[in-house]
């Protein structure tokens, strides 16, 4: 939109316009801005300096549904979950989820959270991680740690690649509670196991180069494990800090950057443990607006980077803009 207008503002400027060197350099300073974040190459990035960290959010894709009260806030009534949408300019007849997997470079580690859906999401649109690696300047084989934040579908697809590691040069870190709680056979005849059959096919063949982790593990320097259960049974999310400067990266602590912030309490089909999900998420987001950090959460709107505000029952999303360039 911004860069349209400025398009017609330069054509009806008439042909001396075009001589001006400061109208000239602002239009490639936003071309190349487009071209640094991948917005021009078909593929969503977005780079952030953390301090000494590099930190790049990638857009693994995303997918649009029906009927948003099937999902979010299913112990309410549907009309509550409409009302709060429309307070939001959202249609109360739909929604897009966004899958955006993380990668830290800490300039001696290059450690990335979670592998989008991998090639069983490419028929839809979506499984872009591997593409969005390579527009940002990183091969696979640069992934030095690989960070599962959780065991769901759309965290662990992409962990391999034509029937082999899509990181080649890659150890593993996840929560221990995560892992044993998928690979047990008790998850046989459960809703949970086509879960169990995935984390079979993609995380055990894994296994040994996996480093297992509890409440407060270090990944390596700078970056630490939290437990958040609920909406997996070891969901854990990840705090990164360098030079004073952190942030944390929640994961599927909220799933909805509206109906999970704003109504921590609401129910969300997807969170295995809904009482834990909702403790989890006042915990979390208690933290982030306490002490104004920033977040990168999994489904929030693409670049899935901002703060949480207190607000009434819950939080406010308020997105990054111009916090991380200065």
């Amino acid at each position: 939109m911004a860069f349209q207008l400025k398009r017609r503002t330069l054509f009806s400027a008439g042909a001396g316009a075009l001589a001006a060197p400061s109208l000239l350099a602002g239009l490639a300073g936003a071309q190349e801005t487009m071209e640094k974040d991948g917005m021009a190459k078909g593929v969503d990035f977005k780079t952030l300096k953390l301090g000494s960290f590099k930190v790049t959010v990638i857009s693994d894709g995303t997918r649009a549904s029906d009927n948003p009260h099937e999902i979010f806030g299913t112990n309410q009534p549907a009309e509550s979950v409409a009302t709060l949408l429309e307070q939001n300019f959202l249609p109360t007849n739909g929604f897009v989820n966004g899958f955006a997997p993380v990668l830290v470079d800490t300039g001696s580690e290059v450690v990335l959270f979670d592998t989008g859906l991998g090639e069983g999401g490419r028929e839809a649109g979506m499984g872009k991680l591997a593409e969005g690696l390579k527009t940002a300047g990183y091969a696979p084989d640069q992934v030095t740690v690989v960070v599962l934040t959780h065991m769901h579908g759309d965290h662990i697809g992409g962990l391999t690649e034509g029937g082999k590691p899509a990181f080649a040069n890659a150890r593993y870190v996840t929560g221990q509670v995560e892992y044993d709680f998928w690979k047990d056979a008790a998850r046989v005849g459960t809703a949970a196991e086509n879960g169990h059959k995935a984390v079979l096919a993609k995380v055990v063949p894994l296994a040994e180069k996996i480093t297992f982790i509890a409440d407060g593990g270090e990944v390596v320097p700078g970056i630490s494990a939290m437990a958040a259960f609920g909406h997996s049974p070891g969901h854990m999310i990840y705090r990164l800090e360098s030079d004073g400067r952190a942030m944390i990266l929640t994961a599927d602590t909220a799933n909805h950057y509206v109906l999970s912030l704003q109504r921590p309490d609401w129910e969300v089909r997807f969170d295995m443990d809904k009482s834990g999900a909702s403790a989890s998420r006042k915990m979390v987001f208690d933290m982030i607006a306490t002490d104004r950090l920033p977040f990168i959460g999994y489904h929030m709107p693409f670049p899935a980077v901002g703060f949480a505000e207190r607000q009434d029952q819950g939080y406010r999303f308020v997105p990054a803009s111009y916090q991380f360039d200065i």
